[in-house]
């Protein structure tokens, strides 16, 4: 920690530019394998509140080839978060040169009612909740960030302000994490075009358990998201 947050995070402003630190760290993350409390952590949000490092985490295969080759040509440090289930994902990847650039969000699903930001391996899992659900007329669109340092917050609220709704949904846990930011973000700068208040999907505020069972419990699911949206539509039709 302190090389990275008290060295790398800082050498660059305490220099007055005159030092550039291009440094990328990989770290894989995240639970779904039982590995226990240690070994299943998702920790990209712990470090989106040190000024100075620019932090990614990528779902698709594209995105990661992507944005790691724009990470290597950063003079910043940058951590790249890599959900460890995401490894198993296959794409299709361009045979030739190419690079994501770093602070641009990417619709995956465009919708109309409402806006789901999901992180990492959240992506897929709200991809499937939305293909269901559009099968009963709802349309979600789902957003993925790719890059939470800097963060491409004009994508989520044009969103936003399409589909008045907003569920953020994360593997990290719910106190202090990401999706606490966007929905800040979101109440401070467009309140008024809020439908309902903003959902939080994430893990619970305790360690990932070793017991697979209680493991897939801890870990946000398809249930879990699909009721949080579904949620909007009936606190509406209960008014």
């Amino acid at each position: 920690m302190d090389p990275l947050v008290n060295q790398a995070a800082k050498l660059r402003y305490m220099s007055e530019g005159q030092y550039a630190l291009p440094l990328v760290v990989r770290t894989p993350g995240g639970a779904g394998l039982g590995m226990a409390a240690q070994h299943s952590q998702s920790l990209e949000a712990l470090f989106t509140g040190i000024p100075g490092l620019i932090v990614i985490a990528p779902s698709t295969p594209f995105d990661a080839k992507g944005l790691l080759k724009a990470a290597i040509r950063s003079n910043n440090p940058v951590l790249f978060f890599e959900n460890k289930l995401l490894y198993l994902q296959t794409g299709k990847i361009p045979e030739g040169e190419y690079v994501v650039p770093i602070g641009v969000a990417d619709v995956k699903r465009p919708g109309r009612d409402v806006t789901v930001v999901a992180l990492g391996s959240m992506v897929p899992l709200a991809l499937r909740v939305a293909d269901e659900l559009a099968q009963a007329g709802i349309e979600v669109e789902v957003i993925d960030p790719r890059t939470l340092v800097p963060l491409d917050m004009a994508t989520i609220l044009r969103s936003v302000l399409k589909t008045g709704r907003l569920v953020t949904v994360e593997e990290g846990t719910l106190t202090h994490g990401f999706g606490a930011e966007i929905a800040a973000r979101v109440a401070e700068t467009v309140p008024h075009r809020l439908k309902a208040p903003v959902r939080r999907v994430s893990a619970p505020d305790i360690p990932i358990p070793y017991a697979r069972s209680l493991e897939q419990q801890a870990i946000p699911g398809e249930e879990t998201l699909r009721t949080a949206i579904l949620s909007f539509f009936e606190s509406a039709q209960a008014g």
